[in-house]
């Protein structure tokens, strides 16, 4: 169905959305290619939200030479009035004949409609082409449309005998420069960053992107059902800081907003926060990618709740020993056939550390 120069223009298409990885939030990583004959005439990419599409800014430099030519695009052009104008209606404007999509829009408001508008333009319309790549780079958008919550990468650095943090809490610094770096990298792709309580009293971390270049921060999010969060606490410094928590105090809530949080009260019936709830809050709000960062204990809830998708382990060639504290704060089994299970994905070395990415596997 597709020839060898389709999936390399749409390789160079998936390349080109890979430059709005730190930026576009919320809306997806979108790359796009305009192909005369043999020969690339435009390329373009989305940039941010509210601003133009890839395939405005790829049709705006063919000019004219899109006219009868074929648009390689990592996702299907919109069909419907945004912030933007349709993509469908550009195309079909500027005069392809031919438009290949990658995959599919899994927003409800397209999902098959942008293909739908090009097809009854004459234009011949295909789309599949490199869609698993398509949907790695969107993975976090399409759980959003799909499920109504955002992609859960859980992040962990720990020792060789599974441990994050020594007993008294302390666990700067366990990996090295080169695994922490790596680190913000993940950060800055995310939309929000998630941590408890707990890691906050004892690590006071910023929760913030540094040293990656990026136009934006991430959404601080902080579980804290008790409203202990201390106002002094350094997360206050720098980008937007969300407390989800289960307490209704009115003195703690002002004293939080008076530092700029915005308070969410979603208590379950423990009287802790309801983490489901929590994410989808969070995908009402756009989010895409949530990058967690919490201690033990927000790391056993959000597993035991089935909420964790992916697994970033960064693992250091040490042993700290029994008394230290764990990955996860989970119930003991009674049988093998309970335990949680990982798809490994890759496994890397990053200086004298292993960086293992795996997803859990759903039963």
């Amino acid at each position: 169905m597709f020839s060898a120069a389709d999936h390399g223009f749409m390789a160079r298409a998936l390349r080109l959305a890979e430059l709005g990885l730190y930026s576009t939030t919320p809306n997806p990583r979108v790359g796009c290619v305009i192909v005369n004959g043999s020969t690339i005439v435009g390329e373009g990419w989305h940039r941010k939200a509210g601003e133009a599409h890839a395939e405005v800014h790829a049709l705006q430099a063919a000019g004219d030479a899109a006219r009868n030519a074929t648009a390689y695009v990592t996702l299907e052009p919109c069909s419907h009035h945004g912030r933007t104008p349709p993509c469908a209606e550009a195309l079909i404007f500027a005069g392809v004949t031919r438009v290949v999509a990658a995959m599919q829009d899994p927003n409800p408001q397209v999902a098959g409609r942008g293909l739908s508008m090009l097809s009854g333009a004459g234009i011949v319309a295909e789309c599949g082409l490199l869609e698993d790549e398509a949907r790695e780079l969107n993975i976090g958008f399409v759980s959003r449309m799909t499920r109504g919550r955002p992609w859960l990468r859980m992040k962990m650095a720990a020792s060789l005998d599974g441990k994050t943090a020594l007993e008294n809490g302390v666990s700067q610094w366990i990996t090295g420069a080169e695994a922490r770096q790596d680190g913000h990298r993940w950060r800055a792709r995310a939309c929000a960053i998630l941590s408890g309580i707990g890691t906050v009293r004892d690590d006071d971390p910023l929760l913030n992107v540094r040293g990656v270049e990026t136009a934006r921060q991430p959404l601080k999010v902080v579980v804290d059902s008790g409203l202990a969060l201390p106002v002094e606490a350094k997360l206050f410094h720098g980008a937007g800081v969300l407390v989800a928590t289960a307490s209704e105090d009115a003195e703690k809530v002002a004293a939080l907003r008076q530092q700029g949080a915005e308070i969410v009260c979603l208590p379950n019936a423990d009287g802790r926060v309801d983490l489901t709830a929590l994410l989808q809050e969070l995908g009402r709000r756009g989010i895409n990618e949530l990058h967690v960062e919490g201690g033990f204990r927000l790391n056993g809830a959000l597993l035991a709740a089935g909420l964790v998708d992916e697994l970033l382990l960064y693992l250091a060639p040490c042993f700290i020993g029994d008394v230290a504290r764990g990955m996860f704060d989970l119930p003991g089994l009674g049988s093998l056939a309970g335990k949680h299970r990982l798809s490994v994905r890759d496994v890397r070395m990053l200086g004298t550390d292993i960086r293992v990415l795996g997803r859990f596997v759903r039963s």
